[in-house]
């Protein structure tokens, strides 16, 4: 009965797993970046919607 349900569910298992795996490198990936001190943007500061979140708003004037 077991082996019946693991055999009819064998593709779904297998591409769970796949998936399962590319999330953790993924993860794993952002957690050593962060860990190392790297930053995970791409450094195109123009292009960014959260400048200002990253270097804070410059004063007129200066």
């Amino acid at each position: 009965m077991i082996v019946q349900w693991f055999t009819e569910n064998l593709g779904t298992i297998l591409i769970s797993l796949g998936l399962l795996l590319l999330v953790a490198a993924a993860v794993s990936v952002l957690w050593w970046d962060k860990k190392r001190g790297r930053k995970s943007c791409g450094g195109n500061c123009g292009a960014c919607g959260a400048c200002q979140g990253c270097h804070g708003a410059k004063s007129p004037g200066k």
